[in-house]
């Protein structure tokens, strides 16, 4: 890990974080044990984050250009998640459809080519290959903008699954640029593929199959939420019902083998009196093929779908189904079990920035060190949150970059 840490010369940015530390250093990790119970969505807030440092996180890649074909010059340069959002001013849902229709072709997740094509059959064949797991993520920015954390987030996979399989639905990666960001881990004899989706293929035979027609052909309202943070959340279902296995977001760190787990999604939160979750989160899914949990996320996609409410076809879309076939009227045939949120989820968003700072004295050193062997002894993975933590700087010594240590393969943030 490099030496270097992100000191900011100016006084009150120094007190401002202390204060920081002083209000959000409590109640870090997560220790409960629970099962599926039900949820109230309505009791979610949807507030910023209060914990802020502004610092920038360093990038560990190079930014030269690299020379690559036209249409993957194209893609990874042009498709950016700002050209996947419908304008704010665009309040009527009828202004918002005539906006997308007319810049279908805009949308390049949308459209076909040869890669496309070969989606099923190269995906088949790279599963062919013996799998101690198959990993799943998907990457739909450009290439250029996989990083350091990402790329630390399948090594992680690897870390703890030196024998499993991790594929990348991503159009972008799937190009020079994106072999170059990926040979360090081909280099080492990984099995990891960055493979172009066909989205009409992976929907097929699906709950979203006419839904995905019609917005394909700008029949439905795409929301004000980018595009692309709704197909990604699902392509995760799609791929997972489709092929089985575990699904991980990019922001993830793998602490140990996810070989024990079964047909699991984890708890964010749960509520302090009860013990009982409140929301769970699909930034990591553990599902068999065809698992009928999975068809039923789906359904509920499909006829439930806002793309103007954050979340709602992601984590609060799990809850609510979750909470349906595991209440009171439980539906049978519905084996899933829910963990609680130190599997996943140990450290909630609004405090993962104090991970990322370098103990101060001896109590700080204490605190991060208990923090850390409850991670590695009791956590699968710990989510970043990358929204709130991608400015932090990974100081030395803090609990994230001791993790990294532990954790990385290449360690080129190191």
């Amino acid at each position: 890990m490099s030496g270097r840490c992100a000191i900011s010369p100016i006084l009150p940015t120094v007190l401002f974080a202390a204060i920081i530390f002083l209000v959000c250093g409590d109640g870090i990790i997560y220790k409960v044990s629970i099962r599926t119970v039900s949820r109230d969505e309505n009791k979610i807030s949807n507030s910023t984050i209060t914990c802020v440092t502004q610092v920038q996180i360093e990038s560990t890649l190079e930014e030269e250009p690299l020379q690559s074909s036209t249409e993957y010059k194209d893609d990874d340069n042009s498709e950016t998640l700002d050209s996947l959002v419908v304008p704010s001013d665009l309040s009527e849902k009828k202004a918002r459809i005539d906006w997308f229709r007319k810049h279908l072709p805009d949308f390049r997740i949308l459209q076909s080519n040869n890669l496309t094509q070969q989606f099923d059959n190269r995906l088949l064949e790279f599963l062919s290959h013996e799998c101690e797991t198959q990993f799943f993520m998907t990457w739909i920015s450009p290439a250029r903008s996989f990083r350091g954390r990402e790329l630390l987030a399948a090594e992680s996979v690897f870390k703890s699954h030196p024998r499993g399989c991790l594929t990348i639905l991503s159009r972008t990666l799937d190009s020079e640029r994106g072999y170059k960001i990926l040979k360090p881990l081909l280099d080492r004899a990984f099995k990891i593929l960055a493979i172009t989706p066909d989205l009409p293929s992976l929907f097929k035979n699906t709950p979203v199959e006419a839904w995905f027609d019609e917005m394909k052909r700008g029949k439905k309202d795409p929301g004000l939420i980018p595009l692309a943070q709704n197909l990604s959340n699902l392509m995760r279902l799609a791929v997972l019902y489709k092929y089985g296995g575990v699904y991980i977001d990019t922001d993830f760190i793998v602490l140990k083998s996810f070989m024990g787990l079964k047909n699991s999604i984890g708890a964010q939160s749960i509520d302090p009196i009860s013990k009982s979750w409140t929301i769970l989160n699909n930034a990591v899914l553990v599902f068999d093929k065809n698992h009928p949990l999975l068809e039923k996320f789906m359904e509920n996609f499909a006829s439930n779908f806002d793309g103007s409410r954050w979340g709602y076809n992601g984590p609060f879309l799990v809850s609510r189904v979750v909470a349906k076939v595991t209440g009171a009227k439980a539906t049978p045939g519905f084996n899933v079990t829910v963990l609680p949120p130190v599997a996943f989820y140990p450290v909630d968003w609004n405090k993962i920035g104090e991970l990322f700072k370098k103990p101060e004295n001896q109590a700080t050193s204490s605190w991060a060190k208990a923090v850390l062997a409850q991670l590695n002894n009791e956590a699968y993975g710990i989510h970043l949150w990358n929204k709130h933590s991608k400015s932090y700087i990974m100081q030395k010594g803090s609990v994230i970059e001791r993790l990294v240590s532990d954790h990385c393969i290449i360690c080129s943030n190191t």
